[in-house]
């Protein structure tokens, strides 16, 4: 029993990562169309931000020696300016192209970025050590839990919970929602587009900070292409979730989080190493019985 609920407790706290991904993915899908692969570059830049430039590969800490709240408010300005800059000087002349046009900048962007990295820290990866008390086990009713976990799942239930709050109680937050049902007509009811684009591209930088501070305290390192793999698995996330759904993008994380810990719980010893091919393979069977996702929503196809 005992294990079963550790394992429970592994998916959740996977599920919660990827969940945080996919919203970042949704928001600005929901007012674009645009699918940002550079979020994984966000994350990157927002780890880097702990370190030195100059640093060897166990690097005395920058961000990571300041108390814990500077360190946090440091990292998350880091990557929410990074985020509208990316939108201001990237997407924003190439809003009114055609999707592929904005997807090829969107890769731009993310390879300018990882070559960013590069030049400065160079390719090696770093040794950081921040939140160590958070790697140690916390016994709750007899079951020994990773702090670090309890911490994912705390984060993720807050944000999300902030985020509904933001969306729903706030103009802002329900020009939002309108935009992302249809962006044209709330255009033409006088919703400032930058404002609400920029908005997206903040608050995504907000949640890709956050998941690189919570990857850093898991991993311990950093690495150039550290923010890829979350990426991918919160884009199949948001896929089957329902592209421009927030419920669903968010729904989409847990599946995709808990079905990848099972897997690589429960599968014999030599199929372990096919876990994301099983994981793939999921999101292809959910993709043919429910072609929409999971939550089909009435947003426009039309581009911005």
């Amino acid at each position: 029993m005992a294990n079963l609920v550790q394992v429970l407790v592994d998916a959740i706290a996977l599920g919660s990562l990827y969940a945080l991904v996919a919203l970042a993915i949704g928001l600005v899908f929901g007012v674009m169309r645009l699918i940002n692969f550079a979020q994984a570059d966000y994350m990157t830049i927002g780890a880097y931000a702990l370190v030195v430039p100059t640093a060897s590969v166990t690097p005395p800490l920058l961000m990571g020696a300041w108390p814990v709240a500077l360190m946090v408010a440091g990292v998350l300005t880091v990557v929410v300016v990074l985020a509208l800059l990316t939108e201001r000087i990237a997407f924003r002349p190439m809003r009114q192209s055609n999707p592929a046009t904005l997807l090829i900048s969107s890769f731009a962007v993310s390879y300018f970025l990882q070559h960013l990295i590069v030049l400065i820290h160079t390719g090696r990866p770093k040794s950081v050590g921040i939140g160590g008390a958070l790697t140690s086990a916390v016994e709750i009713a007899g079951i020994r839990l990773p702090g670090i976990q309890l911490l994912t799942m705390a984060v993720t239930v807050t944000l999300l919970v902030a985020l509904v709050l933001f969306l729903k109680k706030t103009p802002l937050g329900t020009q939002m929602r309108a935009s992302a049902e249809n962006f044209q007509m709330a255009r033409l009811l006088g919703v400032p587009a930058n404002r609400v684009i920029a908005v997206a591209f903040a608050v995504s930088g907000l949640l890709a900070g956050t998941v690189s501070l919570l990857l850093v305290i898991q991993t311990g390192t950093l690495d150039v292409r550290m923010g890829l793999m979350p990426v991918v698995y919160a884009f199949f996330a948001t896929v089957i979730g329902g592209m421009g759904s927030l419920p669903g993008a968010a729904l989409g994380g847990f599946v995709v989080g808990v079905a990848s810990v099972l897997l690589q719980t429960y599968l014999p010893a030599d199929l372990r190493p096919f876990r994301d091919a099983g994981v793939f393979a999921l999101v292809i069977l959910i993709l043919l019985v429910r072609p929409h996702g999971l939550i089909v929503t009435a947003a426009s196809k039309e581009r911005v």
